[in-house]
């Protein structure tokens, strides 16, 4: 079995001024199309308080993106939380099946709203003890 590359195979991230650029002419525009095949998908939000943060986890076989509604946050990710990127208000985050990965809120004085896509209804969520690193390496 090949090693996986988290760095570059777990995480991809669409900008909303990429997304507003495509929508122009047609007012749509794609953010991912999940390769799964998709017989139930899951659809929610999640909300995380100033500085909270979603303990490192994974979906199993899932694919799932998140959706910023609103709010300053932080993606982590890798075997170790290695890598990360800022996401901001319109921005979509896709997660490839069994990436390890975190959310945090990087504001101290408002929530950050998401809204989240799942691959399936099955509700999987893997809770993973990492010990993150202190400086990730920021990606995108």
């Amino acid at each position: 079995m090949a090693e996986t590359k988290w760095r570059t195979d777990g995480v991809r991230v669409m900008r909303a001024v990429s997304l507003r650029a495509a929508a122009l002419g047609t007012g749509r525009a794609t953010a991912f199309n999940f390769s799964a095949d998709n017989q139930k998908t899951w659809i929610g939000t999640v909300t995380l308080q100033p500085g909270a943060k979603t303990p490192a986890h994974h979906h199993g076989p899932t694919e799932a993106a998140v959706y910023v509604v609103n709010g300053r946050g932080q993606i982590r990710w890798g075997e170790q939380l290695e890598f990360t990127t800022d996401v901001g208000t319109g921005d979509f985050v896709h997660f490839a099946p069994y990436v390890p990965h975190q959310e945090l809120n990087l504001a101290l004085d408002e929530p950050l709203h998401l809204v989240s896509v799942r691959s399936n209804d099955e509700g999987i969520l893997v809770d993973l003890h990492v010990a993150s690193i202190e400086q990730p390496e920021s990606i995108f």
